[in-house]
């Protein structure tokens, strides 16, 4: 059994698409946190991003299967761009927006990197956490194009050429959404009084 954590994407889709699974899991791997962050915080609901995350790799592997993919050295965007169309989907099918609950447990700290200090107190902690759900709050209010494109680029690190890509706009377009997402955002703070 080779071990892939060398190959890059393009040799993992080449070893998956001559037979070896392990290839596959490999690429899995290497991208889940992204695609399924990205995937729960555009339709805000764990059972639903877990299907759509499902679908996506069950797209996925079709694709390759049957060698269709041509989007050599780009397989994330490739891959972000099939969950994005299938939460579009979602949300087309039900006629609706994404629907804002008050249940925070599911929700990753937007806005936290490295996870809790051990040597931070619990009054600290009480803080952070009511900080950090009133900004995913804050994030669920801005427009869904606004939002599109800070989750894109926040959760999957796409560049902007990639999220216009994956959103159908221009990069200029995907530029200005995402200024003028963080220049909302930075407004609902400061009439919040919430920093950072």
């Amino acid at each position: 059994m080779r071990t892939y954590t060398t190959y890059n994407d393009t040799q993992l889709v080449l070893s998956f698409q001559d037979g070896d699974v392990t290839a596959l899991s490999t690429l899995i791997e290497r991208y889940k946190d992204k695609i399924y962050s990205s995937i729960f915080f555009l339709v805000k609901n764990k059972s639903l991003a877990e299907d759509i995350f499902q679908d996506t790799f069950i797209r996925v592997i079709d694709t390759l299967r049957s060698r269709r993919y041509n989007e050599e050295g780009k397989v994330l965007p490739w891959i972000m761009r099939i969950a994005h169309n299938l939460c579009v989907d979602h949300f087309r099918k039900i006629k609706r927006m994404p629907v804002i609950t008050s249940d925070q447990s599911d929700i990753r700290d937007i806005f936290e990197s490295t996870g809790v200090n051990n040597y931070e107190n619990a009054e600290k902690e009480i803080i952070r956490q009511e900080t950090n759900a009133t900004l995913t709050d804050m994030l669920y209010r801005l427009p869904e194009t606004q939002r599109d494109v800070i989750i894109l680029r926040h959760f999957a690190d796409l560049s902007f050429k990639e999220i216009a890509r994956i959103t159908n706009c221009s990069i200029n377009t995907a530029l200005g959404r995402m200024r003028y997402g963080l220049l909302n955002l930075r407004k609902m703070m400061e009439e919040n009084s919430v920093s950072l």
